[in-house]
Protein backbone atom coordinates (compact mmCIF):
# COMPACT_ATOMS: atom_id res chain seq x y z
CA UNK A 1 0.00 0.00 0.00
CA UNK A 2 1.05 3.55 -0.59
CA UNK A 3 -0.52 6.96 -0.30
CA UNK A 4 -0.96 9.42 -3.12
CA UNK A 5 0.97 11.87 -0.96
CA UNK A 6 4.14 9.80 -1.49
CA UNK A 7 3.68 10.01 -5.25
CA UNK A 8 2.70 13.63 -5.71
CA UNK A 9 4.88 15.27 -3.08
CA UNK A 10 8.61 15.30 -2.45
CA UNK A 11 9.65 16.78 -5.80
CA UNK A 12 11.82 19.83 -6.43
CA UNK A 13 10.68 22.96 -4.62
CA UNK A 14 11.96 25.03 -7.56
CA UNK A 15 11.96 22.75 -10.60
CA UNK A 16 14.13 24.96 -12.82
CA UNK A 17 16.68 26.09 -10.24
CA UNK A 18 17.01 22.68 -8.59
CA UNK A 19 17.40 20.87 -11.92
CA UNK A 20 20.06 23.37 -12.99
CA UNK A 21 21.95 22.77 -9.74
CA UNK A 22 21.94 18.99 -10.18
CA UNK A 23 22.78 19.22 -13.88
CA UNK A 24 25.81 21.40 -13.18
CA UNK A 25 26.99 18.90 -10.58
CA UNK A 26 26.56 16.05 -13.06
CA UNK A 27 28.48 17.88 -15.79
CA UNK A 28 31.29 18.64 -13.33
CA UNK A 29 31.45 14.98 -12.32
CA UNK A 30 31.39 13.71 -15.91
CA UNK A 31 34.14 16.12 -16.96
CA UNK A 32 36.25 15.14 -13.95
CA UNK A 33 35.88 11.37 -13.42
CA UNK A 34 36.10 10.35 -9.78
CA UNK A 35 35.61 13.87 -8.46
CA UNK A 36 33.15 13.89 -5.55
CA UNK A 37 30.66 16.71 -6.04
CA UNK A 38 28.47 17.80 -3.13
CA UNK A 39 24.73 18.20 -3.77
CA UNK A 40 22.12 19.23 -1.22
CA UNK A 41 19.04 17.08 -0.61
CA UNK A 42 16.50 18.53 -3.03
CA UNK A 43 13.89 15.77 -3.28
CA UNK A 44 12.07 13.54 -0.79
CA UNK A 45 11.09 10.37 -2.66
CA UNK A 46 9.63 7.13 -1.30
CA UNK A 47 12.13 4.50 -0.14
CA UNK A 48 14.22 2.81 -1.40
CA UNK A 49 14.90 5.77 -3.69
CA UNK A 50 17.39 8.15 -2.11
CA UNK A 51 17.13 11.91 -2.28
CA UNK A 52 20.10 12.30 -4.60
CA UNK A 53 19.15 9.47 -6.95
CA UNK A 54 15.65 10.92 -7.18
CA UNK A 55 17.08 14.38 -7.86
CA UNK A 56 19.23 12.98 -10.67
CA UNK A 57 16.18 11.21 -12.08
CA UNK A 58 14.10 14.39 -11.91
CA UNK A 59 16.88 16.23 -13.75
CA UNK A 60 17.68 13.73 -16.49
CA UNK A 61 14.46 11.80 -17.12
CA UNK A 62 11.54 13.03 -19.20
CA UNK A 63 8.71 11.53 -21.25
CA UNK A 64 11.20 10.48 -23.95
CA UNK A 65 13.39 8.55 -21.49
CA UNK A 66 13.15 4.77 -21.25
CA UNK A 67 14.27 3.66 -17.80
CA UNK A 68 15.06 0.28 -16.24
CA UNK A 69 14.76 0.05 -12.45
CA UNK A 70 15.99 -2.78 -10.29
CA UNK A 71 13.59 -5.03 -8.41
CA UNK A 72 13.45 -3.00 -5.22
CA UNK A 73 12.44 0.15 -7.08
CA UNK A 74 10.28 -1.39 -9.80
CA UNK A 75 8.45 -3.46 -7.17
CA UNK A 76 7.44 -0.36 -5.23
CA UNK A 77 4.26 1.25 -6.51
CA UNK A 78 5.15 4.38 -4.57
CA UNK A 79 8.57 4.63 -6.25
CA UNK A 80 7.37 3.99 -9.78
CA UNK A 81 4.41 6.31 -9.23
CA UNK A 82 6.72 9.05 -7.95
CA UNK A 83 9.08 8.66 -10.90
CA UNK A 84 6.26 8.70 -13.45
CA UNK A 85 4.58 11.72 -11.89
CA UNK A 86 7.75 13.79 -11.49
CA UNK A 87 9.54 12.82 -14.72
CA UNK A 88 7.07 11.30 -17.20
CA UNK A 89 9.48 8.46 -17.94
CA UNK A 90 8.65 5.19 -19.69
CA UNK A 91 9.63 2.08 -17.73
CA UNK A 92 11.11 -1.01 -19.38
CA UNK A 93 11.76 -4.49 -18.06
CA UNK A 94 14.72 -4.99 -20.40
CA UNK A 95 18.10 -3.48 -19.40
CA UNK A 96 19.24 -3.48 -23.04
CA UNK A 97 16.36 -1.18 -24.00
CA UNK A 98 17.07 1.45 -21.35
CA UNK A 99 18.36 4.97 -21.81
CA UNK A 100 18.90 5.07 -18.05
CA UNK A 101 19.06 2.49 -15.28
CA UNK A 102 18.21 3.25 -11.66
CA UNK A 103 19.82 0.80 -9.24
CA UNK A 104 19.29 0.70 -5.49
CA UNK A 105 21.06 -2.62 -4.80
CA UNK A 106 24.46 -2.59 -6.50
CA UNK A 107 25.32 -6.11 -5.28
CA UNK A 108 22.51 -7.73 -7.28
CA UNK A 109 22.53 -5.55 -10.40
CA UNK A 110 22.90 -7.09 -13.87
CA UNK A 111 26.34 -7.05 -15.49
CA UNK A 112 27.33 -3.91 -17.37
CA UNK A 113 27.18 -5.80 -20.67
CA UNK A 114 23.45 -6.40 -20.06
CA UNK A 115 22.77 -2.74 -20.77
CA UNK A 116 22.81 -0.94 -24.11
CA UNK A 117 26.28 0.15 -25.23
CA UNK A 118 25.00 2.15 -28.20
CA UNK A 119 26.09 1.50 -31.76
CA UNK A 120 29.14 2.49 -33.77
CA UNK A 121 27.00 5.08 -35.57
CA UNK A 122 25.22 6.27 -32.41
CA UNK A 123 27.41 5.56 -29.36
CA UNK A 124 25.41 8.13 -27.40
CA UNK A 125 22.40 5.79 -27.46
CA UNK A 126 23.80 3.81 -24.56
CA UNK A 127 22.54 3.32 -21.02
CA UNK A 128 23.59 5.68 -18.26
CA UNK A 129 23.53 3.80 -14.95
CA UNK A 130 22.66 5.59 -11.70
CA UNK A 131 23.95 3.59 -8.74
CA UNK A 132 22.77 4.36 -5.22
CA UNK A 133 25.63 3.91 -2.75
CA UNK A 134 26.34 4.87 0.85
CA UNK A 135 29.31 7.10 0.10
CA UNK A 136 32.88 7.32 -1.13
CA UNK A 137 34.94 5.73 1.63
CA UNK A 138 34.74 2.10 0.52
CA UNK A 139 37.27 -0.63 1.22
CA UNK A 140 38.18 -1.10 -2.46
CA UNK A 141 40.22 1.73 -3.90
CA UNK A 142 40.36 2.14 -7.67
CA UNK A 143 42.94 4.12 -9.59
CA UNK A 144 41.43 6.24 -12.36
CA UNK A 145 43.25 7.50 -15.43
CA UNK A 146 42.16 9.12 -18.67
CA UNK A 147 40.50 12.28 -19.99
CA UNK A 148 39.64 14.81 -17.29
CA UNK A 149 42.17 13.35 -14.86
CA UNK A 150 45.61 14.85 -14.31
CA UNK A 151 47.87 11.83 -13.88
CA UNK A 152 45.75 9.48 -11.80
CA UNK A 153 43.43 9.65 -8.83
CA UNK A 154 42.01 7.32 -6.20
CA UNK A 155 38.30 6.54 -6.14
CA UNK A 156 36.64 4.49 -3.37
CA UNK A 157 32.86 4.11 -3.79
CA UNK A 158 31.30 2.22 -0.90
CA UNK A 159 29.72 -0.38 -3.17
CA UNK A 160 30.84 -1.83 -6.50
CA UNK A 161 29.22 -4.42 -8.76
CA UNK A 162 30.64 -7.93 -8.65
CA UNK A 163 33.69 -8.45 -10.87
CA UNK A 164 33.67 -4.72 -11.50
CA UNK A 165 37.23 -4.39 -12.78
CA UNK A 166 36.73 -7.07 -15.43
CA UNK A 167 33.36 -5.62 -16.41
CA UNK A 168 34.82 -2.14 -16.73
CA UNK A 169 37.77 -3.29 -18.83
CA UNK A 170 35.31 -4.91 -21.25
CA UNK A 171 33.19 -1.76 -21.25
CA UNK A 172 36.23 0.41 -21.94
CA UNK A 173 37.33 -1.92 -24.78
CA UNK A 174 34.03 -1.27 -26.58
CA UNK A 175 34.79 2.48 -26.90
CA UNK A 176 33.28 4.62 -28.39
CA UNK A 177 30.42 2.37 -27.37
CA UNK A 178 29.87 1.64 -23.69
CA UNK A 179 27.86 2.58 -20.62
CA UNK A 180 28.52 5.52 -18.29
CA UNK A 181 28.10 5.36 -14.52
CA UNK A 182 26.82 7.91 -12.01
CA UNK A 183 27.34 7.12 -8.34
CA UNK A 184 24.72 8.74 -6.09
CA UNK A 185 25.98 8.83 -2.51
CA UNK A 186 24.52 10.69 0.44
CA UNK A 187 24.83 14.36 -0.37
CA UNK A 188 27.44 13.83 -3.08
CA UNK A 189 27.80 12.28 -6.51
CA UNK A 190 30.60 11.13 -8.79
CA UNK A 191 30.81 9.73 -12.31
CA UNK A 192 32.75 7.26 -14.41
CA UNK A 193 32.35 7.96 -18.11
CA UNK A 194 33.30 5.20 -20.53
CA UNK A 195 36.53 7.02 -21.42
CA UNK A 196 37.99 6.37 -17.97
CA UNK A 197 40.63 3.71 -17.48
CA UNK A 198 40.39 1.99 -14.15
CA UNK A 199 42.41 -0.50 -12.13
CA UNK A 200 42.49 -1.78 -8.60
CA UNK A 201 45.35 -0.72 -6.40
CA UNK A 202 47.91 -3.36 -5.54
CA UNK A 203 47.95 -4.56 -1.96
Amino acid sequence: MHSDTQIFEGGFSDSVLNAQTVFRALMDAMANPGRIVAVDDLAVPPAPLTSLAASIAATLFDHDATVWCDRAISGSAACTGWLKFHTGLELTGEPADADFALISDVATMPSLESFCRGTSEYPDRSTTLILQIDGFDGADTLVLEGPGIKGSMAFSPSQLPKMFIDQWIANRAAFPRGVDLIFAGKGALAALPRTTRIKKTEA
